[in-house]
């Protein structure tokens, strides 16, 4: 028999505490909800009206889950957390729009040593807001706090969305043909991808996350959290405005441009992309440098300034780049005929994925 009353809030859990994070973030989660939501924040699931789904001839439903890694690391060393939320959203729902699909729903799952209501209620905050950027309703979430798991300033975050597609006008590696151009959007810098790397750079070389790096104009702290930006929204406008002109898209995560190119190319093709076609932005220049890392690490690891691919059917490649502002030809699309197989930069396939060649020349 306990000479003493062991509670859950002794054990390190407090409901009270959880509660009120729920109350701070109500009304930013609400603000992402469409007509389609059914119901309001609280309930055991979360309800989305599909009736709209009828109008489809033959809809297929895409999905997606991911976190954002150990860039959560540093948000919780700056005590700054309303940035991840973008990171979060970025990484699942631009997953989705790659396939032509449109993101509907989401919703995520913040894991914590302690729940302190006004961080989770920033991360939720930064969620909702890229949520509501991008169209998608946040519907539903959880918040766990794992005591003697996790330390009381610890999280981790993870995020789920399911978006829709006509069957017909799936985007893939199958309607790619040689000929194709390949077409970069830039990215916001390194995203959510590499950051292990990142870490262990910059504690080898002693920096602190308050350092002024001239070439940044800002801290490293600063640099380091810039939010993953979301495609999502431009890229559904630009596939409404130009039907039929891209065939496929990557989303440059983990493994770099090459590996993430040649997932949505066909195993016949490669695509060749120019080192040269743009401007590789300070923050890969300068962890690169100061770390050391060889080129072709920095290409494997970091998206080095190209967020998303876009292969374009190569007599609208002009339409695609005056619909999308900041848009620029990063190569092309060719047959496959052996020619790069022995350079060291050329990958074929990613994650599993039968798929085409890419290299980097």
């Amino acid at each position: 028999m306990a000479d003493h009353e062991t509670t859950y809030a002794s054990a390190g859990v407090d409901v009270e505490s959880g509660d009120k994070a729920v109350e701070l973030m109500k009304a930013a989660v609400a603000a992402t909800h469409t007509p389609e939501v059914v119901g309001g924040v609280g309930g055991f699931a979360g309800l989305f009206d599909a009736s709209a789904l009828k109008d489809y001839r033959r809809p297929q439903l895409a999905t997606s889950t991911d976190g954002v890694g150990t860039k959560v690391a540093l948000a919780q060393q700056l005590d700054i957390h309303d940035t991840i939320g973008h990171d979060l959203v970025g990484m699942v729902v631009d997953d989705i729009v790659v396939l032509g699909a449109k993101p509907l729903f989401m919703t995520d799952y913040i894991a914590c040593g302690k729940v302190v209501p006004e961080r989770i209620a920033a991360i939720v905050r930064g969620i909702a807001e890229a949520c509501r950027s991008a169209g998608v309703a946040l519907v539903g979430g959880e918040t766990a706090e794992h005591p003697g798991l996790l330390g009381v300033d610890e999280y981790d975050v993870a995020g789920a969305a399911t978006g829709v597609v006509e069957a017909d006008q799936v985007l893939g590696a199958d309607r790619v043909v040689a000929g194709d151009v390949l077409v970069g959007l830039p990215a916001s810098g390194l995203h959510s991808n590499g950051y292990s790397l990142v870490r262990r750079i910059i504690a080898d070389a002693g920096w602190s996350l308050g350092r002024e790096v001239p070439e940044f104009g800002r801290t490293l702290g600063e640099e380091l959290l810039t939010p993953t930006r979301v495609y999502t929204g431009p890229l559904l406008a630009l596939l409404e405005e130009l039907p039929g002109a891209v065939h496929s898209i990557s989303h440059v995560t983990g493994g770099g441009l090459s590996a993430n190119v040649a997932r949505v190319l066909p195993r016949s093709t490669v695509g060749v992309m120019r080192r040269d076609s743009w401007q590789i932005p300070p923050v890969f220049s300068v962890l690169g440098d100061l770390g050391g890392v060889p080129l072709l690490d920095r290409e494997r690891t970091w998206n080095l300034g190209v967020g998303m691919v876009l292969a374009v059917d190569g007599a609208r490649v002009d339409e695609v780049l005056h619909a999308y502002p900041g848009a620029w030809v990063l190569g092309d699309v060719r047959t496959d005929d052996g020619a790069f197989t022995r350079e060291e930069a050329y990958v074929r396939g990613a994650k599993g994925v039968d798929a085409g060649g890419a290299i980097l020349v």
